[in-house]
C-alpha cells in the first residue's frame, strides 16, 4: 500500500530475506530477537565485511494515542508498552538496519535516530518543537485506522513540516491496523490521500514476529528515500560547484 516512490529503485527489495545478508542482519540479531543499541553503541563486523554507517533523524509526528512510542519500539525491536502512556518529553530510539544498493552491491547500515514527543508536551514547551526539527531528515506521519480524527489531521500535519522545509522525506504510517473490527478509516480514504499528497502509506499493527517482516517495509521504505534524497542533494551541490567554478555548458 504504497504511492509515491523514487523514480529508481534504489535498494534491494527484500533484501533481509536473501543469504548474503545474513551475516549483517546477524550483527542486529541475537537469538532471534533484534539487538538494542545505545546512543554510542554500534554494530561490529570484521575488517573484511566492513561497512559504511549513514546517520539520519527521523522526527516521528502525530495525535496523542495514535501509537508513536510503540512504533519507535516495535522498529527497534523493544518491548511495546501495553498500556499508553503519553510520552513527557522527547524520547530518541536508535535503530541500525543494513541495506543493500542495487547498482553495485554496496552494502551500508541506516543509523535511524527515532525523535518521539508527546503532543501535550510539544505545546506545553516551546523549545521542543525547534530541537526535533534541527537537522531531521525525515518525518514519519501517524494515524490510527481506529481514530478517523487522527487521520483528518494528517494534512494539516504535514503542512506545518512543509512550511518549515520542503527538503524531507515524508512517510505516512497507520497504525493499529489489525483492529478491522473497530476500523474508522477506509481503504477508499487511504487511496484518495494518496492521490492527494503522493506519499507512501504503510501500515503497522498485530502481534511482533519473530523475523523482521513486520518492520521491514517501513524501515526499507525509509532507506530507500533517503538514499535518493541524499543521490538529489549530491546532484545539486554538484551542479553548484560546477557553477561556481565556471565549467557548466
Amino acid at each position: 500500500m504504497m504511492a509515491r516512490v523514487p523514480p529508481r529503485a534504489y535498494i534491494v527489495p527484500d533484501w533481509h530475506r536473501c543469504k548474503d545478508s545474513k551475516e549483517y542482519f546477524n550483527k542486529i540479531i541475537h537469538k532471534k530477537n533484534r539487538k538494542n543499541f545505545g546512543l554510542l553503541e554500534s554494530p561490529v563486523m570484521p575488517p573484511y565485511a566492513a561497512v559504511d554507517t549513514l546517520d539520519y533523524k527521523i522526527f516521528i509526528s502525530g495525535k496523542s494515542g495514535v501509537g508513536k512510542t510503540a512504533l519507535a519500539a516495535r522498529l527497534a525491536g523493544l518491548n511495546i508498552p501495553s498500556v499508553h502512556h503519553e510520552t513527557t518529553g522527547i524520547q530518541t530510539t536508535v535503530v541500525y538496519w543494513p541495506v543493500k544498493l542495487r547498482e553495485n552491491g554496496r552494502v551500508l547500515f541506516f543509523r535511524l535516530q527515532l525523535w518521539d514527543c508527546g503532543e501535550n508536551a510539544l505545546r506545553r514547551f516551546d523549545h521542543l518543537l525547534p530541537s526535533c526539527k534541527e537537522q531531521v531528515d525525515a518525518v514519519l506521519f501517524l494515524f490510527s485506522f481506529t481514530d478517523r480524527t487522527s487521520f483528518q489531521d494528517l494534512s494539516n500535519q504535514i503542512t506545518k513540516w512543509t512550511e518549515s522545509t520542503d527538503c524531507l522525506v515524508k512517510v505516512v504510517v497507520g497504525t493499529k491496523f489489525d483492529l478491522f473490527m473497530h476500523c474508522d478509516v477506509a481503504e477508499r480514504d487511504v487511496r484518495k490521500f494518496q492521490e492527494t499528497w503522493r506519499l507512501p502509506v504503510l501500515h503497522s499493527g498485530g502481534e511482533v514476529s519473530d523475523g523482521l517482516g513486520d518492520v521491514a517495509p517501513i524501515l526499507n521504505c525509509l532507506a530507500e528515500n533517503l538514499w535518493h534524497q541524499d543521490c538529489v542533494r549530491a546532484g545539486a551541490a554538484g551542479r553548484q560547484q560546477q557553477h561556481e567554478t565556471g565549467t557548466l555548458p
